[in-house]
């Protein structure tokens, strides 16, 4: 709707309509399928001529659609903007009746009468002011996006948490004499307790808390990013056993086995540095650096 001579390349990935997730109607497709169908009819009513392209890209989802051309001449730009309000008005409704259904309405008789008053009975002040407002109610997103992943926290306070979950992870389970702080001892490293996310939450202080509810996914997104230190499977946390991991597989390239074999240990090891027991692995089998003079 921006102008006549507007064209478009769009990727459809997640499944949205225009007032929230996409509800299915039919069966017989595949979800990606109906979806995509639902875009190019998008297309259609907005009067382009819809081209389908299969991207060569590493995804599964890689279907899109090219609007280059329209099907109607530029003198008829405002009745097709009104067909567009129209198609707007009626998923609006049906989103409506979705959410009905959802309470025990009929989805398929109650939207269908639902859409078709609103075909018939678009808001006239709507139609007329669709060239300035498009949906009534719409917000587009900030054009700063705020990240809230666990990944903008404060790296003092990241690294505090970690230390705090693994001790009490490690003080969960029996105690253990000491092995050997330069390379671990298969024998005697203690790999420490698992605990529920609750109960792991339960040991943090207030302040700690309220500060990770603010991030999607709180604590466990946390313990997540922080891959070397923690394993969570299942909603219990376990401190990541290094000697367990899979060795690389022998079937990559040649070219890749020698990079994976020269990389270079760009960060320092938490378990030399921080478990009672070292590593678990020895310097030339892990990954991370067991001391600065290792680090490139």
């Amino acid at each position: 709707r921006s102008s006549y001579s507007c064209c478009y390349f769009v990727l459809p990935c997640c499944f949205f309509d225009f007032h929230g997730k996409y509800s299915r109607r039919q069966s017989r497709k595949t979800q990606y399928r109906e979806y995509l169908d639902f875009v190019a009819q998008v297309g259609f009513v907005c009067g382009f001529h819809v081209e389908e392209d299969c991207l060569r890209i590493p995804s599964t989802k890689r279907v899109s659609f090219i609007g280059k051309s329209r099907t109607y001449a530029a003198t008829e730009s405002a009745l097709i903007d009104q067909q567009i309000t129209q198609f707007i008005n009626s998923r609006r409704t049906c989103a409506v009746a979705t959410c009905d259904r959802r309470v025990g309405f009929n989805q398929e008789d109650h939207c269908g009468g639902q859409c078709k008053e609103a075909d018939s009975e678009a808001p006239e002040d709507e139609t007329e002011t669709s060239g300035t407002m498009w949906m009534p109610g719409f917000q587009p997103r900030e054009k700063v996006e705020q990240i809230r992943n666990c990944a903008s926290l404060p790296r003092d306070f990241v690294d505090e948490v970690v230390l705090s979950v693994a001790n009490l992870l490690l003080s969960a389970a029996p105690q253990k004499s000491c092995g050997d702080k330069q390379g671990g001892s298969t024998n005697t490293w203690n790999p420490g307790e698992s605990l529920s996310l609750r109960e792991v939450a339960e040991h943090l202080n207030k302040e700690t808390l309220k500060k990770l509810k603010s991030e999607y996914g709180g604590l466990q997104t946390l313990l997540k990013n922080n891959h070397q230190v923690f394993e969570v499977l299942n909603g219990r946390v376990h401190i990541r056993d290094w000697r367990k991991e899979k060795p690389p597989s022998r079937t990559k390239p040649e070219v890749k086995r020698r990079l994976s074999a020269e990389a270079f240990k760009t960060r320092l090891c938490w378990f030399y540095i921080h478990h009672p027991d070292g590593c678990s692995l020895p310097s030339e089998a892990c990954p991370y650096a067991h001391g600065a003079e290792e680090l490139r």
